[in-house]
């Protein structure tokens, strides 16, 4: 799925980095995981993966792939193909009230906004509310029940009447929009690596954890990411929250990250490299960042060995929605460091 600062393009700089600079590195964190793609590739490639995120649709995306570590088999389901089941549903197939379903009560034109058509919308409530009727009747266990999850999430964005972001929708229906939702099946890494999954503040988190090395994708800017992606988390939670505004915007002070603010930026960064029970760090970061560069460089001093500090200027093509940045001067950084003896 697309994802704001998503990495695609820049895991093999990263790759890069560990065959560079680090010797026998078996386990990597990664807390700022996002929508997972580096800890997927992370754990495809046979690192033991720990991944985090503070937003819990992005720990359902991470806990239904990284965290799933032996086949999956659906044994109690006495259906052979879930995902076909689901793709089929219909008010027919299933017990349920339309006042109850909250994604088309509320984020189609049935509900004054235009995230998704009322069929889409309706779609999603169907499969979000069989897929908990599964799991709540122990006819799936937990693996499959964020493994169906998952490939609900990763299906939406391609039916969301968005530019990008569900920070506002759009006035007129895209072609996608128009699309049946289709959800899909999502490979598994199923090999001798283990992988973790974890909803928690990544600073209190790092502290708790301890590997090899250590890959922080923290936010740059102060944007915080909840508002843009707000349905995907309502959808994920299904907790029918109380909503506002326009976008119907949910609560998310709970949910606000140090790393996004000028006053707590540095000392929230500070804390976490601090607190790394890591031998390596590896963080990207952008040069638009709320952080200087020579800020991070005294942080990384700090905690680090001073003689392993490094970095790379990486010039490639971000994300970019309607609200991006237009400047062209923009680079992202990897940085690069050896702790001290822990």
């Amino acid at each position: 799925m697309r994802f704001i600062g998503g990495k695609t393009l820049i895991i093999p700089y990263i790759l890069e980095l560990i065959k560079e600079k680090t010797i026998d590195v078996k386990s990597i964190s990664d807390v700022f995981a996002g929508s997972g793609i580096v800890s997927r590739e992370f754990k495809n490639l046979g690192y033991d993966v720990i991944s985090n995120d503070l937003m819990y649709f992005s720990y359902v995306l991470l806990r239904g792939t990284v965290g799933i570590n032996s086949k999956l088999e659906f044994k109690n389901l006495n259906i052979s193909n879930p995902i076909e089941y689901l793709n089929n549903l219909n008010l027919e197939n299933i017990n349920i009230d339309l006042k109850n379903c909250f994604t088309y009560q509320n984020y189609s034109p049935k509900g004054g906004r235009m995230y998704f058509t009322e069929d889409n919308a309706l779609k999603i409530d169907l499969v979000r509310t069989q897929i908990e009727n599964w799991y709540e009747a122990s006819l799936i266990n937990e693996d499959e029940y964020f493994y169906l999850l998952t490939c609900l999430i990763e299906a939406v964005p391609f039916v969301s009447n968005i530019t990008g972001v569900y920070g506002a929708y759009l006035k007129h229906w895209d072609k996608r929009a128009l699309n049946n939702l289709e959800i899909k099946k999502i490979d598994l890494s199923i090999n001798n690596s283990v992988g973790q999954a974890y909803n928690e503040d990544s600073n209190k988190l790092i502290g708790n954890i301890k590997t090899d090395l250590a890959y922080f994708d923290p936010p740059y800017n102060q944007r915080q990411y909840l508002p843009n992606y707000h349905v995907l988390e309502t959808i994920a939670k299904y907790d029918g929250p109380r909503i506002k505004g326009v976008t119907g915007l949910r609560d998310y002070s709970e949910q606000k990250s140090d790393f996004c603010r000028k006053d707590s930026v540095f000392n929230a960064f500070d804390e976490l490299i601090k607190k790394t029970n890591s031998k390596y760090i590896i963080l990207s970061y952008n040069t638009e960042g709320l952080l200087s560069h020579n800020e991070i460089i005294s942080i990384l001093d700090k905690y680090g060995k001073k003689t392993t500090v490094d970095y790379k200027f990486i010039d490639y093509k971000r994300y970019k929605n309607a609200h991006t940045n237009k400047n062209k001067n923009l680079k992202e950084i990897l940085y690069f460091v050896e702790k001290e003896q822990l």
